[in-house]
């Protein structure tokens, strides 16, 4: 499912025009990713939490010529689902 499709989804379940649907998914994802960049985790019970977590630096291989290159440690967003989305994906 696309981005689009997520809206028109919304749209129609909640009986709502696209462009206000839109505005709310883009909002929801704006303060998502703000939480993340202030190292707060976004928990939404049932569906799953949103972290972020470090990951260290290391060597790599470049895969072309197979020369070591060092890869700088970075921050990564990590998602862990919850118990209610587990459950209705089995």
């Amino acid at each position: 499912m696309t981005k689009v499709e997520l809206i028109v989804n919304v749209a129609n379940n909640a009986g709502i025009k696209k462009s206000i649907a839109e505005k709310a998914i883009n909002a929801f994802m704006d303060n998502i990713i703000k939480a993340l960049k202030n190292g707060d985790k976004v928990a939404l019970t049932g569906f799953g939490t949103f972290t972020v977590t470090k990951r260290a630096a290391r060597i790599g291989r470049n895969p072309k010529t197979g020369k070591e290159i060092k890869i700088p440690s970075c921050k990564i967003p990590k998602f862990k689902p919850g118990n209610k989305l587990r459950e209705a994906i089995k």
